[in-house]
């Protein structure tokens, strides 16, 4: 009974002082619903430039049982992805190469209150928010394969802490430390004419040390991300000029392995006070929803909007996730 209250008053600290766009203890680096439908599905050869605009908005924060804490407020981010793809036009092991760098300008407010009765938190609130550019994500390496049934692609990539970041500040836009992520795309089609798609994403992170406040120092766990979609593509012209393609989607999030460092509690005195980072519980999260895809084959052009509500988590803001944007492909000629 005392270790749940001193659990749910270290959530409730955390939640009242995330002051990141993406709190290291709670979220990972991956924002998920990026993915969906067409995920394994590597860009043609050539210069490719898409933009993804992600919003995450929450009323709700979960606590170990997967319950709400006795909190008001409102949680909201968000990131506008400028993603640079070049696929050259050589063969690598049968597959493409590829070569990725996303910039992304970010915004974000988090303005929270604890409601009594929690003996211990009563009359705790806060707020936080900050805009700017976000941490760097450059992927120098991925390798894509396309078959008659299906498209496979694996890549890894690290994002570097070049946003903002200073321990202990309201305005963070960066996350302070790097990590590395490993991923894997795959589209299967399920009928001769590829119209109809099962698709499956993965992102496996591995973290370095950001530095706390009051001397502390804490490497966040890793973290596995799947994002997957079932799609159906429908001519809207006879000549196939003009695609929709309509589908479900969602994402499972969840940490795999410990916290390790130190993490600030507070000062009694002169003394800062501080505990091991693996106190803080694992979080997960679960969402599901749908995505809508307009296609325009001979323009290598196509634009994209889901929405994807979490309908369960633990540790972790539960909330919705809505993404829109465009690709466009200038090819190699051949």
């Amino acid at each position: 009974m005392l270790r749940d209250r001193i659990t749910l008053l270290l959530l409730a600290l955390l939640l009242l002082g995330c002051a990141s766009l993406l709190p290291g203890q709670q979220k990972p680096q991956w924002m998920p619903g990026q993915m969906g439908m067409n995920a394994g599905i590597l860009p043609d050869p050539g210069l490719t430039y898409a933009n993804i605009s992600v919003n995450y908005n929450s009323g709700q924060f979960n606590g170990p049982n997967g319950k709400p804490l006795p909190a008001t407020g409102n949680y909201n981010v968000w990131v506008v992805e400028n993603v640079v793809y070049y696929v050259p036009d050589q063969k690598v092991l049968g597959g493409n190469l590829g070569f990725m760098m996303i910039l992304t300008p970010a915004t974000g407010s988090l303005a929270a209150e604890i409601q009594p009765p929690v003996a211990g938190i009563e009359n705790l609130a806060g707020s936080a928010g900050g805009s700017g550019l976000a941490d760097l994500w450059i992927q120098p390496f991925t390798l894509g394969w396309h078959a008659k049934r299906m498209d496979f692609l694996v890549a890894d990539a690290f994002m570097a802490p070049t946003g903002r970041y200073h321990p202990g500040a309201s305005n963070n836009v960066g996350t302070g430390y790097f990590g590395n992520h490993f991923q894997t795309g795959t589209t299967i089609y399920l009928t001769k004419n590829k119209g109809t798609s099962a698709n499956l994403f993965t992102d496996w992170e591995v973290h370095g040390s950001r530095q706390g406040s009051n001397g502390t120092s804490k490497t966040p766990g890793q973290a596995f991300t799947d994002e997957w979609g079932f799609g159906q593509v429908f001519p809207l012209k006879k000549d196939f000029t003009q695609l929709l393609q309509l589908g479900a989607v969602g994402y499972d999030q969840f940490q795999l392995t410990a916290n390790t460092g130190t993490i600030p509690i507070g000062s009694v005195g002169p003394i800062n006070v501080t505990a091991p980072a693996s106190i803080l519980p694992y979080y997960k999260v679960h969402a599901a929803g749908g995505q809508a895809t307009f296609i325009l084959p001979k323009k290598n052009l196509s634009f994209n909007f889901k929405c994807e509500h979490e309908f369960s988590s633990a540790n972790h803001f539960l909330g919705n996730t809505i993404v829109f944007g465009g690709v466009f492909t200038l090819k190699i000629p051949q």
